[in-house]
């Protein structure tokens, strides 16, 4: 079939690599326009513009797609299909009438859990033990189109939204190949998604970042794992912003240790470790990085903080 595929974040090139590797020809590929990036902010093009350009493949870049001068473009181009991965915007009803076959989406849950923008972090912020990758028809309602396939993904104790992302990304990407494949053949039909386990995935933004000391020890680990690497979660000392990484628990105490008793965002800073109290068990810090600063193990920041004040209380 000749494609159209529709992608920006580097979780999406994976499903562009893939459909360049089949059958399929991919003639031109949509992202969001270039946009400030990195540390520096400098404006950079997309990593789905940066793979196709250097594939040789044109790349249309509309603020919206509901412009009149991309919907022309795209009619003109005539793909049979659009595969979308990680667009981030929503496709009008008057693309999704272009390409007889639709604009299929490869989309990281196992529909109909977590509908939206944040499925993978939303599995883990919720302590899912299975998760997984979804092609199905966009529609004009949210990730609400019939399903063609399903892969299944294990979640890891220690899964970070990245590390469950990159995986899901790769297994995902061979689903859409097959889909197409599937599509093109006439072997494959979508079927309608069930009414039942309907669940949204909003975007995580800062303020949900935030961990809140008082939870129970494995809701603060899942919250930081769901928000690693972004939105980045996030804690306070004296006032002063401080990123935290995953965390690990706590067993017990050393032969030589009392048992750590610690109040919800007390501080105890031993030689090697940090530990932090939680509504439960408390936690050892791993990576933290402060302010305008480098990440770096706890125990390291830990040794520039001793001074800080008569108490040390993460809020």
């Amino acid at each position: 079939m000749r494609l159209v595929f529709a992608g920006t974040p580097q979780a999406a090139v994976p499903s562009l690599e893939a459909l360049l590797a089949s059958r399929h020809t991919v003639a031109a590929v949509v992202t969001r326009p270039d946009a400030p990036s990195g540390r520096g902010l400098r404006v950079a093009a997309s990593p789905v513009a940066q793979r196709a350009r250097a594939a040789g493949i044109e790349v249309l870049q509309p603020r919206r797609p509901s412009e009149a001068e991309f919907l022309a473009r795209l009619t003109k181009i005539a793909p049979d299909c659009c595969p979308v991965t990680a667009y981030g915007a929503l496709i009008p009803e008057a693309a999704l009438r272009i390409p007889p076959y639709g604009w299929v989406n490869l989309h990281f849950s196992v529909l109909p859990a977590w509908r939206g923008a944040a499925p993978v972090q939303h599995a883990l912020l919720h302590g899912d033990d299975i998760t997984g990758a979804t092609t199905f028809r966009l529609v004009a309602d949210l990730d609400a189109g019939p399903v063609y396939g399903v892969v299944t993904e294990v979640v890891k104790d220690t899964d970070t939204a990245g590390d469950l992302l990159a995986r899901l990304s790769v297994s995902g990407a061979g689903l859409l190949v097959a889909t197409l494949d599937g599509i093109e053949s006439g072997e494959l039909a979508a079927r309608p998604q069930p009414a039942d386990g309907v669940s949204g995935a909003p975007k995580l933004g800062r303020a949900d970042a935030r961990v809140n000391w008082a939870l129970a020890a494995p809701a603060i680990d899942r919250l930081i794992r769901a928000c690693t690497p972004a939105p980045g979660a996030w804690t306070t000392l004296n006032g002063a912003s401080l990123k935290v990484g995953p965390v690990t628990k706590v067993s017990g105490a050393g032969p030589d240790q009392a048992p750590v008793t610690l109040g919800p965002g007390a501080i105890e800073v031993r030689s090697n470790e940090v530990i932090v109290g939680t509504g439960t068990t408390p936690v050892r810090l791993g990576e933290v990085q402060p302010e305008g600063k480098r990440r770096m193990p706890a125990a390291d920041w830990a040794r520039g903080i001793r001074g800080a004040g008569p108490s040390l209380v993460l809020s």
